[in-house]
């Protein structure tokens, strides 16, 4: 099974609760199937092209047949090796911080890369219909404040569109795992941690043991 772990976040391990909760995640994947292989893109390491105004040309050039410039061939080629990385996998596990109520801009240039049309979904006459289904994503989610009920429930706008995207390429078997309100409380930040950690594992447990009745 190969897992691709992509990962939003800038810090250091040791300064990110999100980071410390998603390396638990793995290793316990890999605790209970030998077999997995864990690839890790970090978003902030890499080049990951936004759409800019040069893609979006490219992509009208090459619909007409014409020549591309240097930087829209560089572009274009890299954005195309990001896809065929994601294609790839049977299972991506997505590491977010919350940024004032949404996602590092990185991750969305990510998702830019990997949302297209005739690779991840299609059109169809009934509308689009993802190209990506049998395969499972996990957001492991960090947030300093509460998010999952009370009054800031409403401004928790991260998860969903995650949840949606992945549904819009056709990846329906989808999970959230997350540490919140470490911020809130910094006394009980690391009880928080180790209650979210315990729900990794048993999350990595139930998905392996789903995955090998699939035989992977």
């Amino acid at each position: 099974m190969k897992v691709l772990y992509i990962n939003s976040n800038p810090k250091p391990m040791d300064q990110s609760f999100g980071l410390r909760l998603g390396r638990h995640f793995l290793n316990e994947l890999s605790n209970q199937n030998e077999n997995v292989e864990i690839e890790t893109v970090n978003l902030y390491e890499e080049n990951i092209p936004f759409i800019d105004a040069d893609v979006l040309d490219a992509w009208g050039k090459l619909a007409a047949g014409q020549e591309l410039s240097p930087s829209q061939v560089e572009k274009t080629s890299r954005m195309g090796e990001i896809l065929e990385q994601f294609l790839s996998a049977d299972m991506y596990v997505f590491n977010t911080p919350m940024w004032n109520l949404s996602y590092p801009p990185m991750l969305k240039a990510y998702i830019d890369n990997v949302v297209m049309a005739g690779k991840t979904f299609k059109y169809t006459e009934n509308g689009p219909a993802g190209l990506l289904g049998g395969k499972t994503a996990v957001h492991v989610q960090s947030r300093g404040g509460v998010y999952s009920e009370g009054p800031a429930q409403a401004f928790e706008f991260t998860n969903g569109y995650l949840q949606g995207v992945m549904a819009f390429i056709g990846i329906t078997d989808y999970h959230h795992v997350f540490t919140e309100g470490m911020a809130a409380a910094p006394d009980r930040a690391e009880e928080i941690l180790a209650d979210a950690s315990e729900r990794a594992t048993e999350l990595a447990k139930e998905l392996v043991s789903a995955k090998r009745l699939h035989n992977f």
